[in-house]
Formats: structure tokens, C-alpha cells, sequence
């Protein structure tokens, strides 16, 4: 099980609405909207994700 690094929601890799690379590393998305936002600006979301937390909730952009 993966973690959508923009909203935090579990998402299984195998089910996943999206997935990108970046630098190196495979990343799984609940939505296309989620994926767009992390495209937009990946280091925002690599670097919340090391820091253990998430960019919290779908709210923001209403992606599910």
C-alpha cells in the first residue's frame, strides 16, 4: 500500500488513478487531480512526505 503524497489517502499500487516517477522514486495517486497538483510542484510534496506528514486532505482541490 502506498500514500498519495498531496492528500494522504492509502492507495494500492495495483489500483492506483495515477502514478508518476520522480527522481527515481514511483509514486501512486487516489485521483488525476492529485497527480496534477504533485506535477506542479513535486518538491513541495517529497519534502512534506520526509517530514512524515501530508499535504492534508482532499479539500483544497477536490480531488475525490
Amino acid at each position: 500500500m502506498a500514500k498519495d503524497p498531496v492528500c494522504g489517502m492509502d492507495v494500492k499500487e495495483d489500483n492506483a488513478a495515477a502514478k508518476t516517477t520522480f527522481n527515481g522514486k514511483e509514486y501512486f495517486f487516489c485521483s488525476k487531480s492529485c497527480k496534477a497538483e504533485f506535477e506542479k510542484n513535486p518538491e513541495k510534496y517529497v519534502k512534506n512526505e520526509s517530514d512524515g506528514g501530508h499535504h492534508g486532505g482532499h479539500s483544497h482541490h477536490g480531488c475525490c
